[in-house]
């Protein structure tokens, strides 16, 4: 069973909710990557997704193209988020990290050979934005053997078929984007329509359904967990984290109230 399988497991068998923070691998600094992991880990997050620094993050908000933009000039490529993983597993055993980007990077190293130098640094899934489900089967077929999951996406405007794909096809946790945009933009999120939606996908899937886009505190992190398995906060601690001194305490101190809401909840 893969750490994120057990995570699930776990948090299924106590009645809890995921808690699955994003934050950009180089971004508020290079040196900041691995102790913010650390600290959101000790603040009670359930996966980490990490992001990977791409030029052309069509999927995101203004704030996520930001930390990218920056941690790009920072120097923080392929190698430098995978180090990232390295040295955070040297501490951290059980929290699953999933690598979310784009799929250029991924298809100019080849995806078995990425499959397998992500594993041996300790990643555990991967979440690719611009991957459409009908393409989806060659890449699984590279990672799988090396134990990589691939993660995939869902949204409002997914059609019944592809939405049925994608049920039968989930590992790990599908992803359910709450509204039709890009990240960060919280002012579209109705957390009422997405609720109906969420409840309707998670009969069908095979896997545990995540919430994300346009969560920023521990409001929205409670109504959207009410018919979802989990969410992801990404934009709001990105910005948190942006400007913060010790961001490793502004990573702690952002996700701590978002967990005991969902907790309290539980």
């Amino acid at each position: 069973m893969s750490r994120i399988d057990r995570r699930f497991a776990q948090l299924q068998s106590t009645g809890r909710k995921a808690l699955v923070p994003f934050v950009t691998a180089g971004d508020p600094s290079l040196d900041a990557t691995v102790p913010v992991m650390h600290a959101l880990a000790a603040a009670g997050a359930d996966v980490i997704e990490l992001g990977v620094p791409f030029s052309d993050p069509m999927a995101d908000g203004p704030t996520i193209q930001r930390s990218s933009e920056r941690a790009i000039v920072r120097g923080a490529g392929r190698a430098f988020v995978l180090e990232a993983v390295r040295q955070f597993r040297e501490r951290d055993e059980d929290t699953p990290v999933v690598l979310m980007g784009y799929l250029n990077p991924v298809e100019i190293r080849g995806a078995e050979r990425f499959a397998r130098e992500a594993v041996a640094a300790g990643v555990d899934g991967v979440l690719l934005v611009d991957l459409p489900p009908e393409e989806a089967a060659e890449f699984r077929a590279a990672f799988a053997p090396h134990g990589l999951t691939l993660i995939l996406l869902a949204s409002p405007t997914t059609s019944p078929e592809r939405m049925a794909l994608l049920q039968a096809q989930a590992e790990g946790y599908l992803y359910y984007v709450s509204f039709a945009g890009v990240t960060g933009a919280s002012d579209l999120l109705d957390t009422g329509a997405a609720g109906a939606r969420l409840h309707e996908i998670r009969a069908g899937s095979r896997a545990p359904v995540v919430a994300g886009f346009g969560i920023k505190d521990a409001a929205s992190a409670l109504a959207m967990s009410r018919e979802a398995d989990g969410v992801v906060v990404g934009s709001a601690l990105v910005a948190a984290l942006a400007d913060a001194s010790d961001p490793a305490q502004a990573a702690r101190d952002f996700l701590a109230p978002l967990r005991a809401a969902l907790d309290g909840a539980a």
